[in-house]
């Protein structure tokens, strides 16, 4: 069969599930179309060690062509769906002509979701792409150097002061990892303050940090936190947010919070595509904007196009959606890789199923948790096995090479070569909050194509 007679299929989105889709169907007899904004895959979940200065960016992405390069059946294609034509089953491009398909796989992924409080975004950025990691790798350092400068005791405290939104992974994450900055990382390296001083604070709404996790591991999660000098505020909701605090209300009484560095872990939402996919086949959102899938993973009554990853809303196995994280992406990948296999040969295969094999979080160096189902760990040998689960889920060899052996010189070492700031100047991150402002609104549109 040539190229030109085999069934098309359109595939958006880079991120774990389309890019693990192309390489399942490698030898697949279809005529394959990546399309992402991006021309790499983002490896997200070692993001936050970009923010915080332990790894560069080159570290954790890789160039979805090279990735491809054996694919004869494959073409990659750097531009952003706009629409989607059902009727003629083609998708609207941006910058190049539109595609044809047979086959849709749509894998957009999520953004930062801000409750309705979008004007917070300036003040407290997420971590989703390499600007935002970039950005807030600018802000952590920044904020050491504007106290090194700083003369005023109150204002040199809000500078040594972090907080950070939302007690999940990243924001576990995220708090730990600062901590070991301030506390370890930059050790020695100023004159006029001490980095110790710094506060770190972690912020979460309900009674617990880690809430997917089970309650032994969140206890144990917020012990290591407080062990690496992180204040754990539980039961706090965020209330107010500007360039210099942020307000926090606590059952019946509100407290201001004075901290030059807030980042935001506390939700998502779904891309842009869900309400194009909303509008094209009538398939209903959740509450986020996920699409709703049937359990076969396509859209209700368009059995040609598919969902998958983080703008996925499965509600077939189990009591709730399955989580926004890489491994079910990964899976869902592979199980429509077997599913077109079987079309093509008129087979059926049974609905999709997830394999849970287990959460990984860390907290800090030796310090993480792990459940794995028919066993729950922490500490050291949990640290173990999210080290080992990283390095084999990073795509190419050379990333693999690179961050084991960065991850051994700052583990001996304690330091953190990539802490560069760029971007705008440091004062910039308090002092210019309207430029700031008009650059995130540019960026606060999804980026659709991009998972």
């Amino acid at each position: 069969m040539s190229q030109q007679s085999q069934p098309k299929l359109v595939i958006i989105g880079g991120g774990f599930g389309g890019l693990y889709a192309a390489k399942a169907l490698k030898k697949a007899t279809l005529d394959i179309t990546i399309i992402d904004k991006r021309n790499f895959h983002l490896f997200q979940p070692l993001l936050y060690q970009v923010a915080t200065g332990v790894l560069s960016p080159a570290d954790i992405s890789s160039p979805l062509r090279l990735i491809l390069r054996g694919h004869e059946n494959t073409t990659v294609l750097l531009d952003e769906a706009l629409d989607i034509d059902t009727g003629s089953k083609r998708v609207i491009l941006k910058d190049h002509e539109s595609i044809d398909y047979d086959y849709l796989i749509v894998a957009t992924g999520v953004s930062h979701h801000y409750f309705g409080n979008d004007q917070w975004q300036p003040h407290a950025p997420g971590l989703k792409t390499i600007e935002d990691a970039t950005e807030i790798r600018r802000r952590i350092f920044s904020a050491f150097e504007e106290a090194e400068k700083e003369n005023d005791p109150g204002k040199r405290e809000a500078w040594l002061t972090f907080a950070i939104v939302g007690g999940g992974p990243t924001g576990v994450e995220l708090a730990g990892a600062i901590a070991e900055i301030a506390h370890g990382a930059l050790k020695g390296d100023f004159r006029r303050i001490d980095p110790d001083d710094a506060r770190i604070i972690l912020i979460e709404g309900i009674d617990r940090v880690l809430p997917p996790y089970p309650t032994n591991l969140s206890a144990k999660a917020k012990a290591s936190l407080e062990k690496l000098g992180v204040t754990v505020e539980t039961k706090s909701i965020v209330t107010h947010i500007t360039g210099e605090s942020l307000t926090v209300r606590q059952g019946e009484s509100q407290k201001e919070i004075k901290a030059k560095t807030i980042l935001w872990a506390a939700g998502v939402k779904a891309s842009k595509m869900g309400e194009i996919l909303a509008k094209s086949t009538g398939v209903a959102l959740d509450r986020v904007g996920r699409v709703m899938v049937e359990p076969d993973l396509s859209v209700k009554d368009h059995p040609d196009i598919f969902v998958i990853g983080d703008l996925a809303h499965f509600a077939h196995q189990g009591d709730k959606p399955l989580p926004g994280i890489a491994p079910v992406a990964v899976q869902q990948a592979q199980y429509l890789a077997k599913l077109l296999n079987r079309k093509f040969q008129g087979e059926s295969l049974p609905p999709f199923k997830y394999n849970d094999r287990g959460n990984l979080a860390v907290i800090g160096q030796n310090a993480a948790v792990v459940d794995l189902g028919f066993v729950k760990l922490s500490g050291f040998l949990a640290w173990l096995i999210w080290v080992w689960a990283h390095i084999y889920y990073l795509i190419e060899f050379d990333n693999k090479l690179i961050v084991m052996i960065q991850w051994g010189w700052n583990y001996f070492t304690k330091g953190r070569g990539a802490r560069l700031i760029t971007g705008e100047t440091a004062s910039a991150h308090i002092g210019n909050l309207s430029a700031d402002a008009s650059i995130y609104a540019s960026k606060s549109g999804e980026l659709i194509g991009k998972s």
